[in-house]
């Protein structure tokens, strides 16, 4: 029963209504406590030494991706929408790798070399994700990014069931 009472309140979090700050920290120290192992997720390419994603009970922390097409390891254009949409793919790739969807991500955040390209990066990353069902985000502008790409996307998600 207890498990059904945090998948209920994972889920009106999702949504936008329910569980204060503090039902929230007790249902993330609750569910990080029942995890029984950490899994790395190591089927994508990196650049560097860190795992592309991190599953945790029912959480899959999910490395910052940038605009690198999987294949030949080189940014897939220098605009931003070429860049935003590779990033994107690389991070459902990911996530179908664990065994997740867009639809379990609750939270992403989104650096950008210039914040300038808001609205463009906006634009397509709304389509990524349901309509009305969209994760929380934070968007940043920083100077710079690894192998000068102009965007670069982590993500936490949550299955609401046993994947």
């Amino acid at each position: 029963m207890k498990t059904l009472s945090v998948v209920l309140s994972v889920f009106a979090l999702t949504l936008g209504c329910g569980p204060t700050e503090e039902d929230v920290r007790t249902i993330v120290r609750d569910e990080l406590s029942r995890a029984s192992s950490v899994e790395h997720i190591t089927e994508a390419n990196v650049i560097g030494p860190y795992a592309p994603a991190i599953k945790l009970g029912r959480f899959l922390f999910v490395s910052g991706q940038i605009g690198f097409h999987p294949e030949t390891m080189q940014l897939d254009g220098i605009d931003i929408e070429s860049q935003t949409r590779r990033a994107l793919d690389n991070l459902m790739a990911v996530l179908g790798k664990a065994g997740y969807d867009s639809s379990d991500v609750i939270q992403c955040s989104v650096y950008l070399k210039e914040i300038n390209d808001f609205q463009k990066m906006n634009l397509i990353y709304g389509g990524y994700f349901e309509e009305n069902r969209y994760p929380t985000r934070t968007t940043v502008e920083i100077s710079d990014l690894p192998r000068n790409a102009l965007i670069e996307i982590s993500a936490i998600a949550y299955k609401r069931t046993s994947p």
